[in-house]
């Protein structure tokens, strides 16, 4: 059973998607494998879900049948839906002889995929609809394709990791990110001012000394103590791990902001260096 708001058990929040449906029906016809005991395991979970009773069905086509009847039924409350689904794959892991289910992950990567806006974190079934989804960073066009295409598929690697409820992967993602859409800048400048620097931090510095006094110099300098505070393993504890004894873990709220204020600092940087290519043409 997991903890969720009590007044869902009585009055539905929303349905579930269709896709959801689909994809948690598909994952119980590979666990049943045939198994006409299997679908009517399932069948008892999404019955109740539904309010209803389950009775054994007379063979596996009419068991499979009636199965789709309670889903369906049972898709009117999305969170008593995750909730059946999620119960009887914990049962039947906890058989003698334990049956494999999808994991954790594979769940909530369904939820995510479908835009539910349901995460499962047990006990607990959580809400993210208030979060709203996480912003892409612009990218300038006048960056190369392959470029373009690493930035896309590196945020779009951290929006599912988040979705997922894989908190530190997400920002760790974003942050090797970040140090990734700082090298743009090797090269650019003239003469003296030619940036040198290979690492974040040798990028940074060389910047801000470059754009003294400019919003440039103070987002960078608010950005290295963000990247060194996470980096630590007394701080975030994300970069170079945590400590084991005075570390904490980064909760959903924290990364969420955290991936918020990286998204914000690499569209800042890219939009820096499109106008500095601009300026040299």
């Amino acid at each position: 059973m997991l903890n969720f708001e009590d007044s869902w058990r009585f009055t539905s929040p929303g349905p579930i998607g269709r896709g959801v449906v689909h994809d948690f029906y598909d994952f119980i016809a590979k666990i049943a494998r045939s198994e006409q005991g299997i679908l009517e395991h399932f069948k008892r979970f999404f019955a109740g879900a539904a309010g209803l009773t389950s009775h054994r069905s007379s063979n596996y086509s009419w068991a499979d049948s009636d199965l789709q009847n309670y889903m369906d039924s049972a898709a009117e409350n999305a969170p008593l839906f995750i909730e059946a689904f999620f119960d009887a794959c914990e049962d039947l892991k906890d058989l003698e002889n334990p049956v494999p289910v999808p994991d954790l992950r594979t769940i909530n990567a369904v939820l995510a995929k479908h835009d539910t806006h349901f995460r499962i974190d047990p006990p607990n079934l959580v809400h993210t609809a208030g979060m709203g989804p996480v912003t892409a960073p612009e990218i300038p066009e006048t960056l190369e394709q392959k470029t373009q295409t690493l930035i896309k598929e590196s945020f779009e690697e951290a929006k599912k990791l988040l979705a997922e409820g894989r908190h530190r992967l997400a920002v760790q993602e974003l942050l090797w990110l970040l140090e990734t859409v700082t090298t743009v800048f090797q090269g650019t400048g003239e003469g003296e001012n030619t940036i040198k620097g290979k690492y974040f931090n040798q990028l940074v510095t060389e910047l801000r000394e470059r754009s003294r006094g400019k919003s440039l110099d103070m987002a960078l300098k608010w950005l290295r103590e963000l990247h060194g505070y996470l980096s630590a393993p007394n701080g975030g504890g994300i970069r170079h791990g945590m400590h084991l004894k005075d570390g904490i873990a980064t909760t959903p709220e924290e990364a969420r902001y955290y991936c918020d204020l990286i998204i914000v600092n690499i569209s800042f940087l890219l939009a820096e260096y499109k106008n500095l290519v601009k300026s040299v043409q």
